[in-house]
């Protein structure tokens, strides 16, 4: 069977395993989760789990339960752009999600890996959107692991995208010095926004090319926030193509989570996903520079004429 792979979310720690297992899976009785971790369904790390077991914020493990199996096939596994003893990283595409996650079995790419390298204790060592496609690197042993974890604590890591912005925009260069936090004006509870009491955030923008009333721009976050690029870019008046939260009335959204789009949802968002691409991340550890990256998506490059990330721009920070 399948396993449902869960991580602990801030809200949920401190909770009893069994306790937030029931709450995210309202009709599985809290005597069928009991006995579901005490037959081994639930693990950590391969290891079985107490019902009573005090979650800590971040902790992952896996569920196998019948009523968790999944109902669609096993995705393709995306292309692996590099592969070592220690990391492996792939080219994610666009509407893969990292990690699964929802009441309902859903594929995931570290579902997939696991898969593709069965017995192996990999782990992501960070992630994207569904939406944006683009490098994800895997660590394939704890060791590693704890190091790429802790080159994000030191800030030494740098990242690189992609985007397809609405607009030619009017610089060649520009940096983005914007604090970000909640968007309290919205109706849409995820949104972000620029905010005066928000946290510091900035980020760098290169024009790549201008065509047809859009611009490529190569994005580089100095600060790691929550939706950064999508917010800085909405916050210069070019929000990025196909995004359906930032620069787009929140109905546009709304009507999407609600399973009733709007009848010009497509003219309104230009583009089935936000054009938002995860070029390149750099590794800084002790070891030495670690550096990975991925071609830029089919339908983004489609998009904008056949622009190669390589070898237009280079593929160097």
């Amino acid at each position: 069977m399948k396993e449902k792979l869960l991580t602990v979310r801030q809200d949920e720690a401190g909770l009893r395993l069994d306790v937030m297992l029931r709450a995210r899976y309202p009709k599985w009785s809290l005597e069928a989760v009991a006995r579901a971790v005490r037959g081994g369904q639930v693990r950590a790390e391969g290891n079985p789990l107490e019902p009573g077991h005090i979650l800590r914020e971040g902790e992952t493990f896996s569920v196998a339960a019948p009523h968790l199996a999944p109902t669609h096939p096993m995705p393709k596994c995306p292309p692996i752009v590099h592969e070592d003893p220690e990391i492996v990283a792939f080219a994610k595409p666009p509407g893969m999600l990292c990690h699964p996650v929802g009441s309902t079995f859903v594929w995931g790419l570290i579902n997939i890996a696991r898969d593709r390298f069965k017995g192996e204790r990999l782990h992501l060592a960070h992630r994207i959107d569904k939406e944006t496609s683009g490098v994800v690197v895997l660590a394939r042993n704890d060791e590693i692991n704890r190091e790429l974890k802790a080159a994000f604590k030191m800030r030494r890591v740098q990242k690189r995208y992609f985007a397809i912005v609405r607009g030619e925009v009017d610089f060649e260069e520009r940096w983005v010095r914007a604090s970000i936090g909640r968007d309290e004006d919205s109706p849409i509870r995820m949104k972000m926004g620029v905010v005066a009491d928000g946290l510091d955030a900035e980020t760098q923008l290169i024009c790549r090319k201008r065509f047809d009333g859009l611009s490529l721009l190569e994005c580089r976050p100095i600060t790691g926030r929550t939706h950064q690029i999508r917010v800085h870019l909405d916050h210069v008046g070019h929000p990025i193509l196909g995004d359906k939260i930032y620069g787009q009335d929140p109905e546009v959204f709304l009507s999407i989570w609600e399973k009733n789009p709007l009848p010009d949802i497509e003219e309104r968002l230009g583009h089935s996903r936000h054009c938002l691409h995860a070029a390149e991340i750099v590794f800084g550890l002790e070891r030495g520079e670690q550096r990975f990256s991925a071609p830029l998506a089919e339908d983004m490059a489609q998009r904008i004429g056949g622009f190669s990330s390589d070898s237009e721009v280079g593929v160097r920070l």
